[in-house]
């Protein structure tokens, strides 16, 4: 204790001390200068993050694929930076741009997609568009992007091994009705018109949909138009070589001897249209190929018929109204429909100096059956053509003739039928087209007989005649006056003396006159004769002797 208490005090601080006089009583820490470090442990912290930023600068980069353009009608509900891009679904793009095009007719959408999978979007045939609430026929679709926003659809085409990518697209207006990869089968069907047929009408058979229409555009010709239609799997196979196709629109109604007749799809083949199918009991089961063409029928009717096989084009001259005569109207054949009526036309010859109306009209001569190929056998002049089978049919008297189809009306149609009594008429049966020779109506015969008669009326000389009748009613005038004046005051004086004899017969024979007295006794005298007469001949029947020997006399009495 002593020793700490009597160490001895230092009398200076050391050199360079800091601390200043030291003081009486405290040891002074001994303190010594640290050494100076060359590295600051917050330097970390920018480095993280610059390490941090690379990393994402090449995870983006290895994300990051190829950027696409789109061109569209519009830009209405894209914005950049918002509208994702999406596959079945799945985001897979981003919109960075969007510009007008340089000819100011399209808007063109730049959108970046991701590097994963983006070898499959930028291929020829994939197609763009943009998704939004759409009301069709196939329903409401797009209701998500009310809240969502729009987005940018997008079907792949089917991959293609060493295909070139495409980087320049062009968006459909309206989302596809059938995306890549559907299973099923397309088929084209050819129609006259389209109707009331749209994209995605559906498509039925047995009244079970089966398909749908996903487009529609005119052919080549430009009379007709050939329909696209998609059959999903497994109903495709139901299509097959022979399968008939019909427009089953609408409401069809029709009128023939079985009476009113309705037939109507469904509501929604009702309203916006839709194609039926099937196939004749003995068609062959062979499944159709993709892309078959088909003929679109009117009507079951007509689809289900037997085949007409190549028409027969056909003109007719007809000198008289065709009022009535449709195009569209039947050539009938004793019934049977053979063909129609495609053009009317109002044609002048030149020679006779005359109007005409020129009908023109197909005909199926396979439409008469075994009767055609029977007609082809018997005449072993005529080729397979149904024109050598008209010119042997006209040679019999076979002509064309109008009729009326409907009196109330006034619709007319073609007939033909056989004239044995028309006048023979050259036919040309290389004619295109042939000439079909032609015989007044029933109508129109009519019209000429009276127009026949109405002539001959014209000729009687009425004015003679009426002059003859005049000078004949002025004698027959005075031949009345004549027998007012001589015949009528002699024929009175005859009257007057008729009736004074009748006066007299009537007294002559009332009931009380003499001459009935006279008659009355004369009568009696006769009865009284008969009686005698009577008498005697009955005694002459019991004495036929007695007219040769006279009555016998009486015996005398004999003597006492």
């Amino acid at each position: 204790m002593s020793d700490h208490n009597t160490a001895p005090e230092s009398s200076s601080s050391a050199p360079g001390d800091a601390a200043g006089p030291a003081t009486p009583g405290l040891r002074q820490p001994d303190v010594k200068a640290g050494r100076e470090s060359r590295f600051s442990w917050i330097w970390l912290v920018p480095l993280v993050a610059a390490l941090v930023g690379v990393s994402l600068l090449v995870r983006n980069w290895m994300h990051t694929g190829p950027t696409v353009t789109i061109s569209f009608e519009s830009a209405d509900g894209l914005e950049v930076g918002q509208t994702k891009v999406r596959y079945k679904d799945v985001v897979i793009g981003l919109v960075t741009d969007i510009k007008v095009a340089p000819d100011r007719s399209k808007v063109l959408v730049d959108a970046e997609l991701n590097r994963e999978g983006s070898a499959y979007i930028t291929q020829e045939g994939t197609r763009f568009w943009v998704v939004r609430p759409r009301l069709g026929i196939s329903g409401v679709s797009g209701l998500g992007t009310l809240l969502s926003g729009a987005y940018i659809g997008v079907d792949a085409a089917e991959s293609k091994n060493g295909g070139e990518p495409v980087y320049q697209f062009t968006g459909l207006e309206k989302p596809p009705e059938v995306t890549s990869g559907r299973p099923g089968t397309r088929f084209n069907l050819r129609a006259s018109e389209l109707g009331s047929l749209e994209i995605g009408s559906p498509v039925y058979f047995r009244r079970i949909q089966v398909g749908q229409i996903i487009g529609y555009d005119l052919d080549k010709s430009g009379k007709a138009v050939s329909i696209q239609v998609f059959i999903d799997k497994p109903n495709d196979k139901f299509v097959t070589k022979d399968t008939r196709f019909w427009n089953a629109s609408g409401i069809n109604v029709s009128l023939s001897a079985d009476g009113f007749n309705v037939q109507t799809g469904s509501i929604v083949s009702v309203m916006a249209g839709g194609v039926a199918f099937a196939a004749p009991d003995d068609a062959d089961t062979q499944p159709a190929d993709a892309d078959q063409a088909f003929l679109l029928a009117d009507t079951q009717a007509h689809a289900m018929a037997d085949p007409d096989g190549p028409a027969l084009p056909i003109s007719m001259q007809f000198r008289q109204s065709v009022r009535g005569l449709k195009v569209g109207a039947p050539i009938d054949f004793r019934g049977l429909e053979l063909g129609k009526v495609v053009d009317i036309d109002l044609e002048f010859n030149t020679k006779e100096k005359y109007f005409y109306a020129l009908v023109k009209g197909e005909l199926y001569p396979l439409r008469f059956g075994s009767a055609y190929q029977n007609m082809l056998k018997h005449n072993a002049d005529s080729s397979e053509s149904g024109a050598d089978l008209l010119g042997v049919m006209v040679e019999r008297g076979l002509r064309a003739q109008m009729r009326a189809a409907n009196l109330l009306t006034g619709q007319q149609y073609i007939a033909l039928e056989f004239f044995p009594d028309a006048k023979a008429v050259a036919f040309d049966a290389k004619a295109q087209p042939p000439l079909l020779p032609t015989i007044a109506g029933d109508f129109d015969r009519l019209q000429q007989q009276i127009s026949s008669i109405v002539a001959k009326i014209d000729t009687i000389p009425f004015e003679g005649i009426g002059n003859d009748l005049r000078a004949s009613l002025k004698s027959v005038s005075k031949l009345v006056d004549r027998l007012d004046g001589q015949v009528a005051p002699q024929a009175s004086a005859v009257l007057k003396a008729a009736q004074k004899s009748l006066g007299r017969v009537d007294k002559l024979l009332a009931q009380d006159s003499p001459m009935n007295d006279n008659l009355d006794r004369t009568l009696r005298e006769i009865s009284a004769a008969a009686k005698s007469l009577r008498a005697l001949a009955d005694y002459l029947q019991t004495h036929p002797t007695a007219l040769l020997r006279g009555p016998a006399r009486d015996a005398m009495p004999a003597s006492p």
